[in-house]
């Protein structure tokens, strides 16, 4: 696959477009010295870069991938954690929690793309996209309570809407890896695919996602998010209010028409 146009935010992180997915940009972890450990550094690049995407109109889905062939991201930099003062970790905090609600909050569709290890925070940064893509080598889970601390960059909250509250509570408590097959049984993961497939795989879905209306993305997704947790009532207002953002948009418009017109749509994106 092709690459476009690269932009690199700081040294660890990195947004790719590829020649014939103008509409899909691709999320890098770029840290394979580390396994993509989450330092403060990486952590403020991931922030950054999902900023920008954030206000990209032209981006109708984001893949979360990793550069590193045998982790998708192994969580927190321990090392550096290892040299932190009580005082450096309250500085640090913000920047690591908008780095995991950066991705979370991203207005477009984000699938991760998961092979390898993708432990504690690297997991969390899993949980925060919509769609998790993982191949036959992934081994998730959050390991916190094993190193004395709790999944911190939304596993406690993400994971119970994920599997329930009985299966999330059971596996942080336990701090236990989670291999593929059974982390697709779980619904840890949503697609499992062959080994070394999940980069493709999850690029193609995000091209296919990106053909649909940027305007309806956004409002689906946010209905979507909003909703959770719920009652049934309150979701139906959260879903009605998603629907009047978009019924008298140019995207409704034009793709009624296309539809009518039996060819594909032009979205004005608006």
């Amino acid at each position: 696959m092709t690459v476009t146009s690269e932009q690199r935010y700081g040294e660890f992180v990195v947004v790719r477009r590829h020649e014939g997915q103008d509409h899909v940009a691709e999320l890098v972890l770029d840290r394979p010295k580390a396994m993509n450990a989450v330092s403060t550094d990486m952590a403020r690049s991931i922030a950054a870069a999902c900023d920008a995407l954030g206000a990209d109109r032209d981006v109708r889905a984001t893949v979360l991938t990793s550069s590193h062939g045998r982790a998708f991201c192994v969580g927190a930099d321990l090392k550096e954690r290892n040299s932190f003062t009580d005082a450096d970790l309250v500085r640090q905090r913000p920047t690591a929690r908008a780095a995991y609600t950066g991705v979370l909050e991203l207005p477009m569709p984000v699938i991760a793309a998961v092979h390898g290890f993708a432990l504690g925070g690297g997991f969390e940064l899993a949980l925060a996209c919509d769609v998790i893509v993982a191949d036959a080598t992934a081994v998730v889970g959050l390991p916190e309570v094993s190193v004395g601390v709790i999944p911190g960059g939304g596993g406690t909250q993400l994971l119970p809407r994920r599997v329930g509250a009985a299966r999330a509570a059971e596996l942080v408590f336990s701090a236990r890896r989670v291999e593929a097959a059974e982390a697709r049984e779980l619904g840890l993961v949503d697609e499992l695919v062959e080994a070394g497939r999940d980069r493709e795989e999850a690029l193609a879905l995000g091209a296919r996602i990106a053909a649909n209306s940027p305007v309806g993305l956004r409002a689906a997704k946010k209905a979507l998010r909003l909703g959770q947790g719920l009652d049934l009532r309150a979701g139906l207002e959260v879903e009605d209010a998603a629907w009047r953002s978009v019924a008298f948009s140019g995207d409704r418009a034009e793709g009624v028409a296309a539809f009518n017109e039996k060819r594909r749509p032009d979205w004005p994106g608006e």
